[in-house]
């Protein structure tokens, strides 16, 4: 099927089967799955800058269906959310100008490429041996997790570090009773939020591939809720990073409605089974799949560099 839009042929159930599975993996784990769409659709043909406005716009509405299922389950937390999103759309912005800068030295394929593959193959490692740390050490002490204690009191391998930051004392200082914090720097929450929002618009996607671990590790949110929010503010967030990369043409809207037929069904799926899975075990199924979005991308290049 050719899209007039980007100007490529692609196959419509391939974007169903990629919308559907993305929708399961971002209900699942809070993120919008770009670490897997983007690879998916540069691997099949698509300009990195129309990968990059498509998958935002596809988002949105699957994130739409993830978050209500979330919410409903009790794993957001608004006050959270409300303040991640004055970060993340600064940080989208930031990161749609460098976007834009780079399609003006046609480098934006390479450079966004190689970017990729660091972030992901970094966050998939350091997710792989976190979560490993802590299923070592429970099961060291015949301490089974129990999923319905770990909504509030998630373990982590390096809770002191973010204890560290919760007491970080630049005012305004607020507090999270839903996940479970008593108080916070506004401003720390801010910059995980603003950092997430570069990756969303440089990169594609929400972002939650940075945001939600961060929120655990740097945050100290559990589990549960960093999925559940996350999900929550990629809606505001991708929907204002899919307007701006609309505005500078970067969008093919008919390949993202294609791909949400089969991403709103799969997303409600993946929300439901985050019933059934602890911190430490969603946060170790988590790793694998940046890895592989980077493995996907690094093929794309070697690919082009050789042709």
């Amino acid at each position: 099927m050719f899209f007039p839009i980007s100007g490529v042929h692609l196959d419509p159930i391939y974007l169903v089967v990629i919308g559907f599975v993305i929708g399961i993996l971002g209900g699942f784990f809070g993120v919008g799955g770009s670490f897997l769409t983007a690879p998916a659709l540069f691997a099949a043909g698509l300009p990195m800058n129309y990968v990059v406005g498509t998958d935002l716009a596809h988002i949105v509405g699957k994130s739409i269906v993830a978050a209500r299922t979330h919410r409903v389950l009790g794993n957001i937390d608004l006050r959270l959310a409300g303040i991640m999103v004055i970060g993340t759309i600064a940080g989208s912005e930031t990161g749609v100008q460098v976007i834009e800068t780079l399609k003006k030295g046609a480098q934006v394929d390479l450079v966004v490429g190689i970017v990729s593959i660091i972030v992901f193959t970094g966050i998939a490692l350091f997710c792989a041996w976190e979560s490993w740390t802590v299923l070592r050490l429970t099961r060291r002490t015949n301490r089974p997790p129990d999923s319905t204690q770990n909504r509030k009191q998630d373990v982590t391998a390096i809770d002191g570090f973010a204890k560290a930051i919760q007491r970080f004392t630049l005012p305004p200082r607020v507090s999270l009773p839903h996940s479970g914090i008593e108080s916070i720097s506004f401003w720390a929450i801010l910059f995980v939020s603003f950092i997430g929002g570069i990756f969303s618009g440089f990169l594609g996607g929400g972002a939650g591939y940075i945001r939600m671990p961060a929120m655990v590790y740097l945050l100290g949110i559990p589990t549960h809720i960093a999925v559940g929010t996350d999900l929550f503010e990629i809606i505001i967030s991708a929907s204002y990073g899919t307007i701006r990369h609309a505005m500078n043409g970067n969008v093919d809207i008919v390949i993202a409605l294609v791909m949400q037929t089969g991403a709103a069904l799969g997303a409600r799926i993946g929300a439901y089974l985050t019933q059934y899975f602890t911190g430490p075990l969603l946060r170790l199924a988590f790793a694998p799949l940046p890895l592989l979005g980077a493995i996907v991308i690094a093929q794309r290049l070697l690919g082009h560099h050789h042709s």
